[in-house]
């Protein structure tokens, strides 16, 4: 069995899916996208398949892994993981699917009998928002504070984030799971003081405090507050986590297996964050297929406690036949999925029905004086 052909579709909200088809028919799904900058994520997936992948035995996972990343001489970043991730998923979709397996299966096993999801809150009503996802079974739910910050601001700008986590708490009480994701906006003066102000709201991580390039300033932060720290959807491979992990100041990582190296890397910085008894929560703010990949990993990962979606959000496409396996409980918690490879099935006509030459562009933020923000 060889790899034959692929075929790239970028579809809405904002991802580009990955077909790779074997000599003997067999089709392995994969998203390698990089938000906002698609077709150039697509053009690093065509030089990767086309130089080491078309002809290749798709059961040499590892060894395809390395010759796409080190074969290049210059390796890492984000264009180049965010397709070698698409890549390897389809790859370990089409070995699960040859062996009869899931995924997991072929990693070790699972680890748990099922995983925790979480969704997301926004908009202009936050306590009302935050009501409705738990009335959908959620038990945890993760949100910005809902303020824009300017890089010393006053403490007007602090109460009104006060006021947005104290409304969603409130609207879920105590028994329910609230993440705050800071989207790297803070600066580090601003930081420090949004860690301290909000604790009393009993957050179960804060998450992107700072931008990725300053994480390490980190450590002061974790110093200020008993609340875990979390970050990492914006590192890339496990080297990137490395200098992270040794500070000592983060609880809980993020890598996303859309950018940070496919199943086979995400699998393995899990397992060196299990070392330094840090959590794995990957970020998944993607479609069904990267959340199927995802689900893999957590189900045969020891330090994994819960996994982030929007596919479940009404005005989100659905891109597969039966999104079933991805039916919850009235807690949030997903059984394992059974079928193999990444345990779904893509319904390839409506993706090629809703595939767009539109790109998506991520939001431009400014502050008030015109300079600009992160989003």
């Amino acid at each position: 069995m060889e790899v034959a052909d692929y075929e790239l579709f970028e579809v809405p909200p904002r991802s580009l899916l990955l077909k790779v088809e074997t000599d003997d028919g067999l089709v392995g799904w994969g998203e390698p996208v990089l938000e906002g900058r698609a077709q150039t994520a697509a053009e690093a997936v065509r030089e990767l398949m086309d130089s080491y992948v078309i002809g290749a035995d798709p059961y040499d996972i590892e060894l395809l892994w390395q010759q796409m990343y080190r074969s290049g001489f210059y390796r890492g970043g984000p264009v180049l993981m965010s397709a070698l991730s698409g890549i390897d998923q389809a790859l370990w979709d089409i070995k699960g699917k040859a062996l009869g397996e899931p995924v997991y299966e072929l990693l070790g096993g699972k680890a748990r009998e099922r995983i925790k999801l979480y969704a997301h809150v926004g908009g202009e009503d936050l306590g009302e928002a935050a009501r409705n996802r738990v009335e959908e079974g959620f038990s945890a739910i993760k949100s910005g504070p809902g303020i824009d910050l300017e890089h010393i601001d006053r403490t007007p700008a602090i109460e009104e984030a006060r006021e947005n986590v104290r409304t969603m708490r409130e609207a879920v009480g105590d028994d329910v799971d609230l993440m705050l994701d800071f989207h790297g906006k803070p600066s580090k003066a601003m930081a420090k003081r949004l860690v301290g102000e909000l604790e009393e709201f009993d957050p179960m991580f804060y998450e992107e405090l700072l931008g990725p390039e300053k994480n390490d300033l980190l450590p002061d932060l974790a110093e200020r507050t008993a609340v875990p720290i979390a970050t990492g959807e914006r590192l890339y491979g496990r080297w990137e986590f490395k200098n992270l992990l040794e500070s000592g100041a983060v609880d809980v990582i993020q890598p996303d297996i859309s950018h940070a190296g496919g199943i086979t890397e995400l699998r393995k910085i899990a397992s060196m964050a299990e070392t330094y008894d840090v959590a794995l929560a990957p970020h998944s703010p993607l479609s069904s297929v990267a959340l199927a990949a995802s689900l893999q990993v957590d189900a045969c990962t020891q330090n994994a406690i819960i996994q982030e979606q929007i596919v479940l959000n009404e005005d989100v496409p659905n891109y597969l036949t039966d999104m079933s396996v991805f039916e919850h409980d009235d807690e949030g918690y997903v059984d394992l999925p059974s079928a193999p490879g990444l345990g779904i099935e893509v319904d390839e006509d409506f993706v090629r029905e809703m595939a767009t030459e539109d790109a998506w562009d991520a939001p431009v933020v400014r502050r008030e004086d015109g300079s600009i923000s992160e989003w």
